[in-house]
């Protein structure tokens, strides 16, 4: 089916009237967008009918692949039964059910508390929040601080964003931000002189997504466990990005076998399908808001689509096919295959380090790698080679120029090996001239 004329008339609108996110309109209104049309299992199609690899599951989502029947089918039975209801003074059984499954997900159920909410930030936002709020009403107002670390972030609502710590992003709105403290690493937080201050310390276990897929050195994060519960302070884990298999087991934090006092998920959480997020607590944490109305202990935070229906019959679709497909036993192979493959790319003369957890791949791209020289960001130089992939069949984005590759689970061999080949020509067209 040839579609140029109606792509054509797509383009000019979308330049006439979007605004597009962490997007220079100015460049991306100087040529033909690349226009989505649909989606299955592992590949994304344009309106020019060209076939692309979903090579970051489409900024960190999918799961399953695109238009799974089981999830395709359990939001559209919901949908014809109740497609929303406000979940300030009603409930559903959809979100009962999967809080219940979501609880159960940590043996014992350590976080037997479920908020939902729309997206990554607002599960970061309602869990700061919280953790503000929580000892205010356990008595101890001077624990206002956050801390978080470096390269750090978990999203752009101002609360989110007032624990991020990449300036290009957070900086201009620092002056409405909670009060925040960022460290290097865990031995500069030790050193921190007013720890009674903390109210909470937050961290993406593992590994740092929008830094660039930085790893964690092994054993970090069950030091910081350590750390808070000496000094009394919230642990919040945002395992937005890691959550639901991303890094080989269903939560990155049981890799080290940590619980939080607070655990924010998104992305993954509905397969990729809708937006849905949730932040789950310790009942500590919930019962200090427990009181009467005149006591004020509620927690006054919501969304108007919190716990949508649609979205919580993804979740649990999501969820069963995580059982019935296998799909964590079935990603270690890949994850395996994926380590062999990349090692393709390892003589080219531009390639820095490669790190990967599970099935996230972080590829440095450096002017020169053995002096860990850069090219010069005006070049854009990571996003040019994400550019130039699309010519090969593979559709991802950049971290500034540290390519990412995060395809859906359900991707063959077969297709991880052309990813991998569409980045190494790439790398070739954009770096050899």
């Amino acid at each position: 089916m040839n579609r140029s004329w109606e792509t054509n008339d797509l383009a000019k609108a979308d330049h006439q009237h979007l605004w597009h996110p962490f997007t220079q309109q100015q460049a991306w209104c100087a040529e033909e967008p690349l226009i989505i049309v649909s989606g299955s299992g592992a590949t994304l199609t344009d309106s020019r009918d060209r076939c692309y690899i979903d090579g970051n599951s489409s900024i960190w989502t999918n799961i399953h692949g695109h238009a799974h029947p089981k999830i395709v089918v359990a939001v559209s039975q919901q949908l014809a039964a109740l497609d929303h209801t406000s979940f300030l003074g009603t409930t559903h059984p959809k979100a009962i059910e999967l809080a219940e499954r979501l609880v159960h997900l940590l043996p014992g159920a350590p976080l037997p508390r479920v908020f939902f909410s729309d997206n990554g930030s607002t599960a970061v936002e309602a869990a700061l929040k919280m953790a503000l709020q929580y000892w205010q009403l356990r008595g101890h107002p001077g624990r206002i601080r956050f801390a978080s670390f470096s390269g750090a972030y978990h999203g752009d609502t101002a609360g989110a964003a007032s624990v991020g710590a990449i300036g290009d992003f957070f900086d201009r709105f620092s002056g409405i931000h909670f009060q925040a403290e960022h460290f290097q690493n865990l031995e500069e937080l030790k050193s921190y002189s007013h720890p009674e201050e903390l109210a909470a310390v937050i961290i993406e276990p593992l590994i740092q997504g929008a830094a660039g897929m930085r790893l964690w050195p092994k054993g970090m994060l069950r030091e910081l466990r350590a750390y808070c519960h000496h000094h009394g302070i919230l642990l919040i884990l945002d395992e937005v990005m890691t959550g639901f298999g991303r890094t080989g087991t269903l939560f990155a934090c049981q890799q080290e076998e940590v619980l939080p006092d607070l655990l924010c998920v998104a992305k993954g959480i509905t397969g990729g399908t809708l937006p849905l997020a949730a932040t789950l607590v310790t009942e500590e944490i919930y019962t200090a808001f427990l009181g009467t109305t005149e006591e004020q202990k509620t927690f006054y935070y919501g969304h108007s689509y919190t716990a949508n229906p649609p979205a919580c019959a993804a979740a649990l679709a999501s969820l069963d096919l995580f059982r019935e497909e296998r799909t964590l036993d079935q990603l270690q192979p890949k994850i395996a295959h994926l380590s062999e493959s990349l090692q393709s790319l390892r003589n080219l003369p531009w390639v820095g380090e490669i790190r990967q957890c599970g099935f996230i791949v972080g590829i440095d791209i450096l002017l020169d790698p053995k002096l860990h020289f850069p090219f010069p960001w005006e070049q854009l130089t990571g996003a040019k080679i994400c550019t130039a992939a699309r010519n090969h069949g593979l559709l991802t984005r950049p971290v500034r120029d540290t390519l990412v590759l995060m395809p859906p689970f359900c991707i063959t061999l077969q297709q991880l090996d052309h990813a991998v080949e569409a980045l190494r020509k790439a790398i070739l067209e954009v770096c050899a001239y």
